[in-house]
């Protein structure tokens, strides 16, 4: 079996010396929906991007911009996979131009690249994620920039609180699942392998820790977490609103059943609702140019 860079599969006969005797295409149903995607580099780091744009996409109207981010180790966003990235299409058919990109902390390109942000996970990654949408939208005028949100789950859920908390000028609105908000609260075997230990370390810990940041919260923020949590316990979350509460500063929190990974069907048809909704109440404002 073989599939092609545009998700199509079909099957190949070999002789048992490799020569290829037939090829037999698929046969399964045309999706409903398909990905739009256009790959490209972004930024003076030359940074993997993708740009996801509506199925009835108009070229000279300006769309808000979502960044479906993780931006942190292990992980690499940017793939010649477009089915991995139906969901992302899915919210760009809701209005929204969907663009990721691959920072420094994230694998695939060499030693150097992937350890940058040992000692402190977060600073890189903000600065990275946000020069990356900028030389985007210098490049494609249908970029929103003054109408950019942010999702992620895990890590992307960490990156995405500290990013609507730290950089407001970016990001008018957030909806972070599951965030890491305390890396002394996650796995030891992840965290001290960029961060080493609390004790040898605590400047490191305090930088990447959300609630060293939670007063300076003032764009609107969902938080969504699975009460039975086993990988980023619930725990989290319950500190980092905390910390909002004391103060003062107003967030949003959807709990859901379940764990860490989404996969019962009803459940992430209602996380994909509740985030639409969220990010549309802020990105969808009607301006001057959206209607050019």
């Amino acid at each position: 079996a073989m599939m092609g860079a545009d998700g199509s599969a079909a099957s190949v006969v070999r002789d048992r010396d490799g020569h290829v005797l037939a090829t037999l295409p698929g046969v399964a149903e045309t999706p409903t929906l398909a990905p739009h995607i256009q790959y490209t580099r972004a930024g003076a780091l030359d940074m993997d991007a993708m740009i996801i744009r509506p199925a009835d996409f108009v070229p000279g109207r300006r769309y808000p911009v979502v960044l479906s981010v993780y931006a942190g180790p292990g992980y690499k966003q940017v793939l010649q996979a477009p089915r991995q990235y139906l969901e992302n299409q899915c919210l760009a058919d809701h209005g929204y131009i969907v663009v990721s990109l691959d920072g420094r902390g994230t694998p695939g390109r060499d030693h150097d690249w992937e350890r940058a942000t040992k000692n402190d996970l977060i600073d890189l990654p903000l600065r990275d994620q946000a020069d990356g949408l900028a030389a985007l939208g210098k490049r494609y005028a249908e970029l929103d920039l003054s109408r950019v949100g942010v999702y992620g789950w895990s890590f992307g859920g960490y990156f995405t609180a500290m990013a609507t908390i730290r950089r407001p000028d970016v990001f008018k609105v957030g909806v972070a699942g599951a965030p890491p908000a305390d890396f002394a609260d996650y796995d030891t075997a992840y965290t001290e392998r960029y961060l080493g230990t609390p004790q040898d370390d605590p400047q490191g810990y305090a930088a990447s820790n959300v609630l060293t940041y939670a007063a300076q919260l003032s764009r609107p923020l969902l938080i969504m977490h699975g009460l039975t949590d086993d990988n980023v316990y619930f725990e989290n979350t319950m500190k980092l609103t905390q910390a909002f509460i004391r103060a003062g500063r107003p967030y949003n929190l959807l709990l859901l059943p379940g764990t860490h990974m989404l996969t019962d069907p009803a459940l992430r048809t209602h996380v994909d609702e509740a985030r639409e909704s969220f990010l549309a109440a802020t990105l969808k404002i009607p301006t001057a140019d959206t209607m050019r």
